[in-house]
């Protein structure tokens, strides 16, 4: 699998993988988002959500990406322990024979690549500020009156194709409307210098719901040559529904084949 330039590769690792939450009620609750060509609106992909809440708060969530025509060609599957911001998780793309994650070794964080070149890794510092795929979600959440109040958040987003983390700051964007609902926009973009050149991501979330809602911006997941990142917006439904553990259980053990975007 081929790597890219930081500015082009690191927006793509912020795509709507930490979709949903939000919801107080605890069970399994279900959304799926469309990914379309923001141009287009074509089709690109679907990705459907089950997340498990306990008391409130997430502690698991499952994955799946499928090709327009349903094949099911992705999955990652989160664990919220030991860290809400920087879980553990693991992502395959079948497509393409890659995986990456983030597992934790001794208290620190150990980011992961496992692909046709083979198995890297490398550790991290444990640092307050460090987050990691759907730990964005939580960190968006648990910073609401900051940003609300317009002021910019920084953090540092943890990047296992890299094997590295980089510094991003987050910052409000505007009050909107989503399909009849108030909400409000976020801009995310790479600290320094690199963030003069490198394409911002925008997110929407509920006003009242926090849930996110939609998002622009560079996806993680890549074109069919595993060559560059699909830019998309992808959107969610402004609730989701409770289902059952069969349901869970089935996205987790369904089989991922092989299957083209485009």
């Amino acid at each position: 699998m081929k790597t890219f330039p930081v500015h082009r590769l690191l927006p793509a690792l912020f795509m709507l993988l930490f979709a949903g939450g939000g919801s107080a009620a605890d069970g399994i609750r279900y959304e799926q988002g469309q990914a379309r060509d923001p141009d287009s609106r074509r089709l690109l992909y679907t990705e459907s959500h089950w997340t498990r809440l306990e008391s409130g708060a997430p502690v698991r969530r499952t994955v799946l990406y499928r090709c327009p025509d349903g094949t099911a060609f992705a999955r990652k599957e989160i664990s919220y322990a030991p860290s809400p911001l920087a879980p553990t998780f693991r992502f395959t793309d079948v497509r393409l024979g890659y995986q990456e994650g983030l597992r934790w070794r001794e208290g620190r964080p150990e980011l992961w690549t496992s692909g046709r070149d083979g198995e890297r890794a490398q550790t991290l510092a444990n640092r307050p500020d460090l987050v990691a795929d759907a730990g964005f979600d939580v960190f968006i959440r648990s910073r609401w009156p900051q940003l609300s109040a317009g002021e910019r958040q920084s953090l540092r987003f943890a990047v296992p194709s890299r094997l590295s983390s980089y510094g991003f700051n987050l910052r409000r964007s505007a009050a909107v409307r989503y399909r009849e609902q108030p909400a409000q926009t976020f801009r995310l973009g790479l600290d320094g210098l690199a963030g003069l050149v490198a394409p911002e991501i925008e997110v929407t979330y509920g006003r009242d719901s926090r849930r996110l809602l939609r998002f622009k911006g560079l996806s993680n997941i890549l074109d069919d040559a595993g060559e560059k990142p699909l830019k998309t917006l992808i959107e969610f439904p402004v609730s989701d529904r409770v289902v059952g553990a069969d349901d869970e259980d089935r996205a987790r053990r369904t089989l991922l084949k092989s299957c083209q975007l485009s």
